[in-house]
């Protein structure tokens, strides 16, 4: 029997996305599971499976359309299978109807509702085919990117359909080493920065010559206006407090050298992966901290996942690891990264980016002391972890080296209260402290 496969809803706030690429052509055949498309959300790229087994009998839509979640996008049926004409016909009459509605004049009143979910008006053409002047074709977020980096995407060869200009070919662009045609022994001029580069050691600042330069107004892209919306609403409405706690992390440091001697380079165990899992295990004993405010009941979830953030081009994403309690540390860490590497790409899955009832944000690779994280809603509370440094300690009246890390946690005071949050952060002491706990 045929089945429609709909726009999923990849995200809290999603309402649209754009269909990047088919990865499955009209005819194949598509097992459940199967990657079956690349859909571009706010956030990122992500890999759209298929909840259905059998031949991919249409395309309800194109590349490069915008789809509002829950409109079909492909006829999913049995191989040779009859379609029904009104399956077949759905999805372009929904698709021409928003065409219709896009042309017509906006109203004041449409106007305000879409200013916080679409990107600034582009002109018909370029926003129904991505295409720029000069034929030259380019998905939302690449021509934001080559924006933001003043880049000129004509210059830019692109992997996707009929040579799209895709994130990723702008992100490789902006990572290139020295270019090619370069003379020997000449260092060439960067076009731009690094995305992932490492800061350069810092010179002394030089005196300013001429004018100070004008004014620059830069636009919000999607990402930064959901994170500047859903930050605003979290500090308005959810009232924070905190709770910081130093730790010792000398034998979890020295435990986990010893484990990484004796893992292949791929698996290698990272500090942040050991206080993901302390994290999840202390989370056992404070229920009331995996949870979330539903105005007149707190839901206490049954799933510990934990929600790592990371830094992507345009923000942070947070990717979760499900039933982090439950997984070994070796585990965790590998499924950390790849997700991590998926989210840096712009690739991530929908599973990647669910569910996650408490979050870890760690700024100890930057050289951060501390600092204090805002709580990521529908969630009750979030982790700040700052850097393991050697600094001077007392021991037994004594004055020595340690190696000492602060944490920050971030609580909802309608579902905690202090003391609680305390008490959390010495459970989690139990395990960063007494790290072979971890392991067992």
């Amino acid at each position: 029997m045929a089945e429609k496969i709909t726009m999923p809803k990849l995200g809290f706030d999603m309402a649209e996305g754009t269909l990047v690429r088919w990865v499955i052509q009209e005819g194949g055949e598509v097992n459940k599971g199967a990657i079956l498309a690349e859909i571009e959300t706010d956030k990122a790229t992500v890999e759209v499976e298929s909840t259905h087994s059998g031949v991919l009998h249409k395309h309800l839509v194109k590349e490069g359309d915008i789809i509002p979640v829950g409109d079909p996008i492909a006829i999913i049926g049995e191989a040779g299978e009859d379609i029904p004409e009104e399956l077949l016909t759905e999805g372009a009459g929904a698709e021409q109807e928003r065409k219709a509605e896009a042309e017509a004049e906006p109203t004041e009143e449409k106007t305000a509702a879409v200013t916080d979910k679409v990107e600034p008006e582009l002109p018909v053409e370029e926003a129904e085919e991505g295409q720029l002047p000069g034929g030259l074709r380019a998905s939302p977020v690449a021509r934001r990117m080559a924006e933001e980096h003043d880049l000129d995407l004509s210059k830019i060869e692109g992997s996707g359909p009929s040579g799209r200009i895709v994130k990723k070919d702008v992100e490789a662009w902006l990572v290139l080493p020295a270019k090619p045609e370069a003379p020997a022994g000449e260092e060439p001029v960067a076009e731009a920065k690094p995305a992932e580069a490492k800061a350069p050691a810092l010179m002394p600042a030089l005196a300013p010559v001429g004018p100070p330069p004008p004014d620059e107004e830069v636009p919000l892209t999607r990402l930064r206006s959901i994170i500047a919306r859903r930050m605003t609403e979290a500090r308005q409405r959810v009232p924070h407090f905190y709770v910081t706690h130093e730790y010792d992390m000398a034998p979890l440091l020295e435990l986990r050298a010893q484990v990484n001697q004796l893992l292949p380079k791929e698996e290698k165990i990272s500090v942040n992966d050991f206080i993901v899992k302390a994290t999840a295990l202390a989370l056992r004993q404070f229920p009331n901290l995996n949870a979330s405010f539903a105005e007149d009941k707190i839901v206490r979830h049954g799933q510990v996942n934990v929600g790592v953030a990371v830094a992507v081009p345009d923000g942070l994403l947070t990717v979760v690891c499900q039933d982090t309690d439950r997984k070994p540390v070796r585990q965790i860490a590998v499924e950390v990264a790849s997700m991590v590497n998926r989210a840096r790409e712009g690739r991530v899955k929908n599973d990647d980016i669910q569910g996650s009832t408490f979050s870890v944000s760690n700024m100890g690779m930057f050289d951060v002391d501390h600092f204090i994280a805002i709580i990521n809603p529908p969630e009750a509370a979030i982790l700040a972890v700052g850097s393991a440094k050697e600094v001077p300690v007392v021991v037994n009246g004594e004055l020595t080296v340690g190696t000492r890390m602060k944490a920050t946690l971030s609580v909802d005071h309608r579902v905690s209260d202090g003391v609680e949050a305390a008490r959390f952060m010495q459970a989690l002491a139990d395990y960063l402290e007494e790290p072979m706990r971890l392991l067992l």
